[in-house]
C-alpha cells in the first residue's frame, strides 16, 4: 500500500438503507480509479471520521440507540481493516464533527443537536476516555427554521494546537478556546453575519489565514486569525453559488489546499464545488470556477496525499467522484463518478 501509487481512504455514512458503516476504498494513481470499495465497520451513523497522524488509530462519530458520542479503532493501512478498540457514549444525539490533536492525546468533537463542544482524552493505546470537558453554547439567530437554539457544527485544533476553534452555525458564532491537558476554557467569540449559518473551518497553511464554509447563504467567509490570543477577524465573505441560483443551497465541505493558493468549497443543491484563488498578502478570494459533482448533494470532499487529485461524497446519489486537479490553475476535471458508497458523508486519506 505504501508504493506511492496506491492511497487507502475512508468514507464515513449514515446508517441508512444499504449502508453499513465505515466503509474503505483504494485509489490508484496510475490507473486514476477509486476501487475496492468495502465496508469495514458496522456502526450507527459514522457520519464523520478523523485519523491520527500515524494512522495507527480512526476515531469516529457514532449513534447508538438513544446515545451517541465517539468510538475508536486500530488501521490496518494494508487492508484497511478496522479492529474496534473503545467507545463512549453518553444519553441524547451523536456528534457531527471529530478532530484530534497531532500527539494523539486528544480528541474534540462538535455536538449539533446538543449545540456543545466537546473534549476527551485517549490513552497511548487509542482507547477513549469518559468526557473530560464540556461547554453548552446558549442562544439564536435569525432563521426561523434552522437557528431556533445553538447547532455546533465543527471543531478543530489551530496550527499551533494552543487553542480548539469551534464554529457554531444556530448562533452564528466563531468560538476559540484554550485546551490545556484536554481541558476546554473559552477564550474568544466572533459573531458573524447574522443568518449565515456557519458550518465548517479550515486553516491556510500559514496559520495567519482561515476559511469558513457557511451553510445558510453559502459563502465562503475569509478570516484572519491572531495566534497569540486566538481571535479572528472578518476579512471577506464571497458566494460559493453564481447569482442566479435561487433554489435551496446548503454549504457543506471546505479544504485548502496545501500550497496554500486554493480554496475549494462544496454546494449541496447546486451539485458543484466552488473553487478559489487565495490573494497571497491579505488571505482575500477570487472565484476561479464551480465545476459540478456530478451527483447529488456533495456531503464532503478530500485531497489525495498528492494534492494532484480529489474526491467528493454525494450523499442522496450515493456515489464518490474523482477529479484531478489542475495544480497551477486549481481547476477540477472529472475522472470517474461511479464508485458506488450508500449514503456517504465524510472522506478521509490515510496520511502518507
Amino acid at each position: 500500500m505504501a508504493t506511492g501509487k496506491t492511497f487507502r481512504g475512508f468514507i464515513g455514512t449514515y446508517t441508512k438503507g444499504d449502508s453499513k458503516g465505515i466503509y474503505t476504498f483504494t485509489f490508484n494513481t496510475e490507473t486514476k480509479k477509486l476501487e475496492d470499495v468495502k465496508a469495514v465497520a458496522e456502526l450507527g451513523n459514522p457520519t464523520y471520521l478523523t485519523i491520527s497522524p500515524d494512522n495507527q488509530y480512526l476515531y469516529a462519530v457514532e449513534k447508538d440507540g438513544g446515545s451517541g458520542g465517539v468510538s475508536s479503532y486500530s488501521v490496518n493501512s494494508e487492508t484497511g481493516e478496522l479492529e474496534f478498540l473503545s467507545k463512549q457514549l453518553l444519553e441524547g444525539a451523536s456528534p457531527c464533527h471529530i478532530s484530534v490533536k497531532h500527539d494523539n492525546s486528544t480528541i474534540v468533537t462538535a455536538n449539533y443537536h446538543k449545540g456543545t463542544i466537546e473534549s476527551y482524552l485517549v490513552k497511548d493505546n487509542g482507547k477513549v476516555e469518559p468526557r473530560l470537558s464540556v461547554d453548552e453554547h446558549q442562544g439564536s439567530g435569525p432563521n426561523k427554521d434552522r437557528q431556533e437554539k445553538p447547532h455546533a457544527h465543527y471543531s478543530g485544533f489551530t496550527p499551533d494546537e494552543k487553542y480548539v476553534a469551534a464554529i457554531d452555525l444556530g448562533i452564528d458564532a466563531i468560538d476559540t478556546y484554550e485546551v490545556k491537558e484536554g481541558v476546554l476554557k473559552h477564550a474568544h467569540r466572533l459573531t458573524v453575519k447574522a443568518g449565515s449559518g456557519p458550518r465548517h473551518l479550515e486553516f491556510h497553511p500559514n496559520g495567519k489565514f482561515a476559511y469558513v464554509m457557511t451553510e445558510l447563504s453559502s459563502e465562503v467567509i475569509a478570516l484572519q486569525y491572531n495566534e497569540e490570543d486566538g481571535s479572528f477577524k472578518e476579512v471577506q465573505y464571497i458566494s460559493t453559488i453564481p447569482a442566479d441560483f435561487t433554489e435551496n443551497n446548503q454549504g457543506s465541505a471546505i479544504h485548502v489546499s496545501a500550497d496554500g493558493k486554493f480554496v475549494y468549497a462544496a454546494n449541496r443543491g447546486h451539485n458543484s464545488i466552488a473553487v478559489f484563488r487565495i490573494h497571497e498578502g491579505n488571505g482575500e478570494l477570487e472565484l476561479v470556477e464551480i465545476t459540478s459533482t456530478e451527483g447529488n448533494w456533495p456531503r464532503d470532499f478530500e485531497f489525495d496525499p498528492t494534492e494532484q487529485f480529489l474526491v467528493a461524497s454525494n450523499e442522496e446519489s450515493g456515489n464518490l467522484v474523482l477529479y484531478s486537479r489542475n495544480t497551477e490553475s486549481g481547476k477540477l476535471s472529472v475522472l470517474q463518478s461511479d464508485a458506488v458508497v450508500p449514503y456517504p458523508v465524510c472522506v478521509k486519506f490515510l496520511n502518507y
